[in-house]
């Protein structure tokens, strides 16, 4: 076996060599380890424990180990292999939003054309009805007026706006059908 405090002293002194003896030692391991925690991810597993000890590698002459090796090394890979968790949790729900939101958009442009489908034939229709009918419907529908205050402005019966609105619905629904069906 080796003496893992002569290894950290082989790593603090760039020594390849003790480097390449601590990582023999402990990749298979590592990466058993890591599937623990990314189950069937053998790849990402790897690439947890390549990270780590590139890590160490470039942290040779500063890093500071107050456990063993290996316990580091274990809870490295650990922390590692949580961060790649959160990561994914993050990259999904970004990819849910991203998809929800074309979907919102898709439906908005969808919505927009049937709408302005809506209005261009509700125009044509409403152009074909007699003026008087119109008049009273739109004061009714789009301005939102009641019979009575219809009646008021034009000085008729509540009676009489009510046969024009009728009649302007009964002719809108003629000259949309083909276009609500």
């Amino acid at each position: 076996m080796f003496d893992e405090r002569d290894l950290m002293d082989g790593l603090n002194e760039s020594n390849k060599g003790a480097f390449s003896l601590l990582f023999r030692a402990y990749y298979k391991d590592l990466v058993l380890f890591g599937g623990n925690f990314l189950p069937g991810d053998k790849e990402a597993c790897e690439d947890v424990v390549q990270s780590i000890f590139l890590k160490l590698w470039n942290d040779r002459q500063t890093i500071v180990i107050e456990t063993s090796i290996k316990s580091y090394l274990l809870k490295a890979v650990r922390n590692a292999c949580l961060d790649e968790l959160r990561h994914r949790n993050i990259v999904h729900e970004h990819e849910l939003y991203v998809q929800a939101t074309r979907i919102a958009d898709e439906m908005d442009a969808e919505n927009y054309i049937l709408y302005s489908d809506l209005q261009r034939h509700l125009q044509k229709a409403l152009d074909k009805i007699p003026r008087l009918c119109r008049e009273a419907f739109e004061m009714n529908r789009f301005d939102g007026l009641k019979y009575r205050e219809i009646a008021e402005r034009l000085q008729l019966s509540e009676r009489t706006v009510e046969v024009r609105i009728a009649k302007a619905i009964d002719l809108l629904k003629k000259y949309m059908k083909e276009f609500l069906m």
